[in-house]
């Protein structure tokens, strides 16, 4: 990749020239103040040149603004002054977050020679999750990596970054291979599950043409990846990375020129210490899904609909915006799934679907990623149940998916006794019953409603056309055979998939599309990689994958750098 700025500007991709211009950036930046010596300023604090005219965002006195308006979820950093500073330590890479893309980018850059520190806000490593996937190069034909790269995009309303897709469409196997060997030598529990789970991609590429996958699993749950970074945290401290655990970081120090050069961070007694990076600072501190704020900005759509994780109050976005990047334009990506209520490979099973009411609501061919959109208010808030009867092994055996015998399902039934294995048992979700009125009761809807629902939909099937909502013929089955069964899935907000604008190389890039030396982005704090309304379910552990694909790359890349 070229490193002339200037030529950049003229050859910017459309996605990278889209967030450019609709995206949320400092068009215009406070006179520098310098802070200490050696002419260094806080992110935020200095100064550059004025800004155009028609900029669509400018800066507060106390916090960013967005055509006028106030965001309360960008703060400018505070002044902290060198009196103020407990300590200074210096490495050749700083990482911002121990998840799933911060590990890994922490260990690839220490096996790559560079001095590596890690922050982390919680006292350990964290992530979510249990699978993580790349394409297995060796065992897979160009032309159908290239026709998954099209149906990605296209998964994306084609608004991602087709470099992004690509990069880890050829680099991913590898970087998921180096994760499950490098958790491995951690202590850590993972397998490789090959191209097995990856009942999405069928049909993708020609026939004939080969598609295979290197599927990390870290499980059974309750085991998840968060254990599984716990592990490769491990290897990574074996290896000489340095974490710094409680101490979350505050904002990013820059030179005059722009230069990112460090982190200035905080430890529980209130002290700050600053970490001087002479090759890069790199973060990777996540999504912003416990910030109301942003939330109520970029997904204002999603207020009624729980949230899985913690502590995600996209405290990165404020260090990057403030350091001079873009934040992808308003209507983020989102994902949103439940994996756990019923068995995943039957969770896109065109079963009849009824609301917490009771009434049929869409095509049962719509993908459960896309399932949210039509549970958004306040009443459904993302609740909805998958229905069958005794008859569904013979009648779905030939759907897309994995069906889950009647034994098997008992796995997942909390009124089944024995142990649960594999799934957590306080949001399994899935029940049987010998009535109707019985089966409604349990999952929580109108007796009276699910009744005349099933009534109508077998009426339907056995017409063989579906005239209430269009579904074709060979996926309307009737539900007349007890018993009854029924998953009730709630889907909740896993992650937030969009952020700030970045390159190939994931440095972040500025309002004129000029990287920002010395800091970079990985995990769901970056931008580019997703697109689309919601995060699609095509290649079974995408997300993971992504994160461990550009942690790997970012952190040798990073650790190439001239100091």
């Amino acid at each position: 990749m070229s490193k002339d700025n200037s030529s950049k500007s003229q050859e910017l991709d459309q996605y990278t020239a889209s967030v450019l211009q609709n995206g949320i950036s400092r068009r215009s930046f406070l006179t520098r103040a310098a802070i200490g010596t050696g002419g260094l300023a806080v992110a935020g604090l200095g100064a550059g040149s004025a800004a155009a005219s028609t900029a669509p965002v400018v800066v507060g006195e106390q916090f960013g603004e967005v055509g006028g308006a106030t965001v309360s979820f960008l703060p400018k950093p505070i002044e902290i002054a060198d009196a103020d500073i407990a300590s200074t330590q210096t490495f050749d890479v700083i990482v911002v977050g121990a998840g799933a893309s911060g590990v890994p980018a922490a260990l690839s850059a220490r096996e790559a020679g560079a001095s590596v520190a890690c922050l982390q806000k919680q006292a350990f490593a964290v992530s979510q999750g249990n699978t993580g996937s790349g394409i297995d190069l060796k065992t897979s034909d160009k032309s159908a990596v290239e026709a998954l790269v099209n149906r990605l995009m296209a998964d994306n309303q084609h608004r991602s970054h087709p470099g992004l897709i690509r990069k880890w469409a050829y680099n991913s196997g590898e970087a998921v291979s180096w994760t499950i060997n490098r958790i491995k030598q951690g202590g850590g529990q993972v397998e490789d599950q090959g191209t097995g789970p990856q009942h999405g991609i069928h049909g993708i590429a020609d026939k004939g043409d080969r598609l295979n996958f290197v599927t990390s699993f870290c499980g059974p749950k309750p085991y998840t990846t968060g254990d599984g970074m716990r592990a490769m945290a491990k290897t990574a401290e074996k290896a000489g990375v340095k974490f710094f655990y409680n101490t979350p970081a505050r904002q990013l120090i820059q030179e005059k020129s722009g230069k990112v050069v460090g982190v200035i961070a905080q430890t529980r007694d209130g002290k700050y210490h600053k970490f001087m990076a002479k090759k890069g600072v790199i973060l990777s501190s996540g999504d912003y899904q416990n910030n109301k704020a942003m939330c109520d900005f970029f997904i204002p759509d999603l207020k009624n609909f729980e949230r899985k994780q913690q502590e995600r109050t996209g405290d990165g976005f404020a260090m990057a915006y403030w350091a001079g990047g873009v934040i992808e334009p308003v209507g983020h990506t989102k994902m949103l799934h439940d994996f756990d209520a019923g068995p995943a490979s039957m969770c896109d099973m065109p079963f009849l679907v009824v609301n917490r009411d009771g009434k049929r609501f869409v095509n049962e061919t719509v993908e459960m990623s896309l399932m949210n959109n039509y549970l958004k208010d306040a009443h459904n808030a993302g609740h909805y149940s998958q229905v069958f009867d005794a008859d569904y092994m013979t009648q779905a055996k030939d759907w897309p998916g994995h069906l889950y015998s009647p034994e098997e399902l008992k796995n997942y039934m909390p009124e089944e006794p024995g142990e649960k294995k594999g799934v957590f048992p306080s949001i399994a979700n899935t029940y049987k019953a010998d009535t109707l009125e019985e089966l409604a009761k349990k999952l929580e809807c109108d007796p009276k409603n699910f009744v005349a629902t099933v009534k109508r939909y077998n009426e339907l099937c056995k017409k063989g056309k579906d005239e209430d909502f269009g579904k074709t013929s060979s996926r309307m089955v009737p539900v007349l055979k007890p018993p009854f069964y029924g998953i009730h899935r709630r889907m909740r907000i896993s992650t937030i998939c969009s952020g700030i604008l970045v390159n190939e190389n994931h440095q972040v890039l500025d309002a004129d599309g000029k990287e920002i030396p010395g800091l970079f982005i990985v995990g769901n704090l970056g931008g580019g990689f997703y697109g689309g309304v919601d995060y699609p379910l095509t290649v079974f552990g995408l997300s993971l994958g992504r994160c461990y694909t550009f942690g790997y790359l970012v952190g040798k890349y990073v650790a190439s750098q001239k100091a």
